[in-house]
């Protein structure tokens, strides 16, 4: 019917923090915890070098103390990295010689990534990047199975709505809506037990043939 497709699952995470030096590497290490609980391994170290150099920036285009935000975003087979800060200047690609010692961030983040531009908000500006998603059957499963997580886990009062999530609070997810869904088969008269047992056997042999 039009208007109710099914359209791939979106992620979302919001990470504020303080244009210093010192922030840089708490923000690789969270941006790399997050894209593994994503399923978005493969894509850790190009993240890790364009948050790297969006943070730098603000650093030295802003001013140093300055707060910010980095957001995370999945959704049309992409990963958008976004950095918003309190300036409405906006950046330009530079064009360094070899005796330069600065200005080649952007140039790398054009390189690298498979989009990227600048935008104006209420607040200021973001600049952001893309990268293209895996599209194997695993990725995408990984994908679905943190979306419905992340909606489960906000229902229930586990999660508030776009933060940063953990493996434990994830998993703290997990059990409740697997107990939900065994409330609800038994109530529809069928055997919990059974339903478990033939998810395990497609799961295991799934894993197998992986």
């Amino acid at each position: 019917m039009d208007g109710y497709g099914i359209t791939e699952p979106r992620l979302r995470s919001v990470l504020p923090f303080r244009a210093i030096p010192q922030e840089l590497s708490r923000l690789r290490r969270t941006v790399r915890e997050q894209l593994g609980l994503w399923g978005l391994a493969d894509l850790v170290d190009d993240a890790e070098l364009a948050v790297s150099e969006l943070a730098s920036n603000v650093v030295k285009h802003v001013g140093e103390g300055t707060a910010a935000t980095l957001m995370l975003v999945t959704g049309d087979g992409r990963l958008r990295i976004e950095a918003h800060d309190s300036c409405h200047a906006m950046p330009e690609l530079a064009h360094p010689d070899d005796r330069d010692e600065s200005g080649r961030g952007l140039r790398l983040l054009a390189a690298m990534a498979a989009d990227w531009g600048t935008v104006l908000t209420a607040s200021g500006k973001a600049v952001w990047c893309e990268f293209s998603l895996g599209t194997s059957e695993e990725c995408r499963r990984l994908r679905r199975a943190v979306s419905t997580l992340e909606v489960y886990g906000r229902i229930s009062g586990r999660l508030a709505p776009a933060s940063t999530r953990s493996l434990a609070v994830l998993e703290g997810s997990a059990a409740g809506l697997i107990a939900d869904l065994l409330h609800w088969l038994a109530k529809q008269g069928r055997d919990p037990d059974d339903v478990l047992d033939r998810a395990q056997m497609s799961y295991e042999a799934e894993a197998g043939a992986a």
